[in-house]
C-alpha cells in the first residue's frame, strides 16, 4: 500500500431510506474524528463483485487524500434491499437524494459532497447534483451516457446489449455472505418484479441532462459521450474536460486532476484547477490545451462537395449523385462504446468506402489539425411521398497507399430537401500528402437500424458542404505543456482469472454468398472465471450477433445472450442468470423478445419472457 497523507479505514454499512429500504454501501475514510468532505459513487453495478477491483484502487486513494469515499449499490441491485427499477427513474433519483442527505449528516462528513460516476452513473450524478445543489459542490462525470437514438435513428449496436445486461444485473441475487439466509426470498421477489423498459428505450430520444454545479468531465475519443462533453463545456462556465486516448471509463491517469477538482470546490484550496485549460485533448500525437470552448484557435473551414471535394459519381445530364448502399454497409464500424479491446477500433475503411459514395480532396499541402464537431449540409432531391431517409456520413483520412482511416461519423433521419448531419466530436492530425474523404451511405448496420425502404437518396453536390473544425497549427506556441502523471494507487485485490480453454473471436463476420447474408458475432475479450479473495467465484459470458440480407432492410436482426454465474463453493451457493434479447423490425414496428432464466445449483427456479411491439 503506497503512503498517503491520511491513514484510512474501510467498513460496510447499510444506508436507510425514508421507506425503510436499506442500501448496501462501502465506506473508505480517514481515521480520526475530524469531519471531511465526502465523495459518492452511486451505481447499479454490484460493489461486492463486479466493481470490487476498481473500487479497491480508486476509493482508498481518495480516502488517503482526506475524503470519505462512499460506494453505494442502488435499490434492488447487489446487496441492497428493495426491488430494482430503471436507472435514472424517479425512484432511483429520490433514493440518491436521500443517500446524499444521509451522508451529509454523518459525523465524519463536513456537509460537503462531490459526486462521481461512469456511464449511466455519470448521467445520474449530474441529475442528482441538480436536486441537491446546496450540498453537492462538484461532479466528476466519466463518459456520461445519452439516449438510445443517433440523429433520430434507433441504435442497434448498443441498445439491446445494454438492455440484456440491465435485466441480468437486476435479476442477480444478493450475496448470502453479506445478507444471510434472506438472500433467496429477496432474489425470488426481485425476479417476479422485473419489467424490462423496452417500450421507453425504443421510443426515447436524446437525454437532456441538467448541469447545475461545477463539472469535470472525462472521456476517451471515440466514446459516444464526447459530443456531450464539448456541449457541456460550451454551456457551463464552471466545466472543465479531458478527452484522451482512452477506452470507456475513468482512466487512472486522470485521477490526480479529479483530486485537484475536489480540493478546489470542496475544500476551497488553491490547487490551480481553474488555471488549467478548460479543455485538454489528445490530438493524434500529443496533448493540447484550450483555455475556453469554443476555442478561438479553432475555426470552421468549408469544403464544397463539387469544389475542394469531388466524386466521380455524376453523369453529364444529372447534377445529382444517387446514394443507395447495400444493407451490410457499416460492418466495419468498430465498437459503438470502445472498451480497450483489440477489435474495438474500426479497421481500414476501403470496403466501407466501396459501399458508399465518396468525395475526396486533393492531397493536403500541409498537416491539418482537427478538433471539434464537424457538420455536413446536404441538398437532397425531393422524393415522392416525402418520407424520411437515413443519411450517413463518414469522414476518413485516405493515405497515399490507399489506406482509409475513419476519423468520425454521423447519422441523421431526415425528410429533406435540406439536411444537416452532425458528426461525432473528434480530434486528429491529418498529415501532409493525405486526402480528406467524405463517404455518404444510406445504411449503417449494425450501428443503427436500417430504414424500412432502401430507395436511398440523391444529393446535389453544388449545394452541399462539409464544415470542419480546423485548429491553428501555431496554437500551442508559448503555451505550457499538457501532461498527466499516473497516481500511486493501491495494489488491486488478488482476483484469480481462469481463462477458458477455447476463446471465441472478439469480432467474427461471415458472408454467406449463396444466401446473400452477412452475419456478425461479437464476444468481448476477458471472459473466464474470476475467483475473489473472499471465495466468491464469478463467471460472465456475452455473445452478440447481427444478421442482414444484402438487399432486404427488413431482414435485419440482433440478438444478445448473456449469462452470469455466482458461486461460493465453501457454503454450496451456486446461482446462474441467463438473459437473451432479440430485436427485429417490420415496416411499422420494432419487435422485441426478452427472455430470462434463473437457476440455483443447476435447477431452474424462474423463467419468463416479455414481448413488445413499438412503432418505428
Amino acid at each position: 500500500m503506497p503512503s498517503y497523507p491520511f491513514h484510512t479505514t474501510r467498513e460496510d454499512v447499510r444506508i436507510p431510506l425514508p421507506d425503510g429500504t436499506r442500501l448496501a454501501a462501502r465506506l473508505w475514510r480517514p481515521t480520526g474524528d475530524e469531519p471531511v468532505p465526502a465523495l459518492l459513487e452511486y451505481s447499479a453495478d454490484r460493489l461486492s463483485d463486479r466493481t470490487v477491483a476498481e473500487d479497491a484502487r480508486r476509493h482508498p486513494w481518495y480516502a488517503g487524500h482526506g475524503y470519505a469515499a462512499v460506494r453505494v449499490d442502488t435499490r434492488g441491485h447487489g446487496n441492497s434491499d428493495g426491488l430494482p427499477g430503471e436507472p435514472g427513474d424517479e425512484q432511483d433519483l429520490a433514493d440518491g437524494a436521500a443517500v446524499i442527505d444521509w451522508i451529509a449528516r454523518r459525523p465524519w462528513c463536513n456537509g460537503r459532497l462531490g459526486l462521481l460516476g461512469t456511464g449511466a452513473a455519470a448521467t445520474n450524478a449530474l441529475r442528482l447534483a441538480a436536486r441537491s445543489p446546496d450540498t453537492v459542490g462538484a461532479v466528476v462525470a466519466a463518459c456520461p451516457e445519452g439516449g438510445h437514438r443517433l440523429g433520430g435513428a434507433l441504435l442497434a449496436a448498443d441498445l439491446h446489449t445494454r438492455l440484456t445486461a440491465l435485466v441480468a444485473d437486476a435479476a442477480l441475487p444478493p450475496d448470502p455472505r453479506h445478507t444471510g439466509d434472506a438472500w433467496r426470498s429477496a432474489w425470488l421477489t426481485r425476479l417476479e418484479s422485473l419489467e424490462p423498459p423496452v417500450d421507453r428505450w425504443l421510443a426515447a430520444g436524446d437525454t437532456t441532462v441538467p448541469v447545475s454545479v461545477p463539472v469535470f468531465a472525462v472521456a476517451g475519443w471515440g466514446d459516444p459521450s464526447c459530443s456531450f462533453v464539448l456541449r457541456l463545456l460550451a454551456e457551463s462556465p464552471t466545466a472543465h474536460a479531458v478527452l484522451g486516448p482512452w477506452p470507456h471509463g475513468l482512466p487512472e491517469a486522470a485521477l490526480p486532476e479529479t483530486l485537484r477538482w475536489w480540493d478546489h470546490w470542496l475544500r476551497g484550496a488553491d490547487t490551480g484547477a481553474l488555471k488549467a485549460p478548460a479543455l485538454r485533448s489528445w490530438i493524434g500525437t500529443r496533448w493540447t490545451g484550450e483555455d475556453s470552448w469554443p476555442s478561438p484557435d479553432v475555426r470552421e473551414i468549408h469544403y464544397q462537395l463539387d469544389g475542394q471535394l469531388r466524386t466521380a459519381g455524376t453523369s453529364a445530364d444529372d447534377r445529382y449523385v444517387h446514394v443507395r448502399s447495400p444493407q451490410h454497409t457499416g460492418l466495419n464500424a468498430g465498437a459503438y462504446v470502445p472498451r480497450g479491446r483489440p477489435a474495438d477500433q474500426p479497421p481500414d475503411q476501403r470496403e466501407e468506402d466501396g459501399r458508399s459514395v465518396c468525395f475526396d480532396s486533393q492531397p493536403l499541402p500541409e498537416p491539418l489539425e482537427l478538433l471539434g464537431i464537424p457538420t455536413v449540409r446536404l441538398r437532397l432531391r425531393s422524393r415522392e411521398g416525402g418520407g424520411p431517409v437515413q443519411l450517413v456520413a463518414r469522414l476518413c483520412e485516405a493515405a497515399p497507399d490507399g489506406t482509409s482511416r475513419l476519423l468520425t461519423r454521423g447519422v441523421l433521419t431526415a425528410a429533406g430537401p435540406d439536411a444537416e448531419i452532425e458528426l461525432a466530436a473528434f480530434a486528429a492530425t491529418v498529415p501532409a500528402g493525405h486526402r480528406l474523404r467524405l463517404a455518404l451511405s444510406s445504411v449503417y448496420w449494425p450501428w443503427v437500424w436500417p430504414p424500412a425502404d432502401d430507395t436511398g437518396y440523391a444529393v446535389d453536390p453544388s449545394r452541399s458542404t462539409l464544415s470542419l473544425p480546423v485548429r491553428h497549427l501555431a496554437a500551442d506556441v508559448g503555451a505550457p505543456p499538457v501532461a498527466f502523471e499516473p497516481p500511486a494507487l493501491p495494489d488491486p485485490p488478488d482476483i484469480h482469472l481462469t481463462e477458458p480453454l477455447t476463446a471465441r473471436p472478439e469480432h467474427l463476420t461471415v458472408h454467406d454468398i449463396g444466401r446473400h447474408e452477412w452475419r456478425t458475432e461479437l464476444s468481448p475479450a476477458g471472459g473466464g472465471t474470476r475467483t475473489h479473495p473472499d471465495g466468491l467465484v464469478r463467471d460472465e459470458q456475452t455473445v452478440t450477433a447481427y444478421r442482414v440480407l444484402t438487399g432486404a432492410p427488413l431482414s435485419a436482426q440482433a440478438r444478445t445472450d448473456h449469462a452470469v454465474r455466482l458461486e461460493r463453493p465453501d457454503i454450496g451457493w451456486d446461482v446462474t442468470v441467463q438473459t437473451r434479447t432479440q430485436l427485429r423490425c417490420d415496416a411499422e414496428h420494432f419487435i422485441s423478445v426478452v427472455q430470462l432464466r434463473a437457476l440455483e445449483a443447476g435447477s431452474v427456479v424462474f423463467t419468463r419472457e416479455w414481448q413488445h411491439r413499438v412503432a418505428r
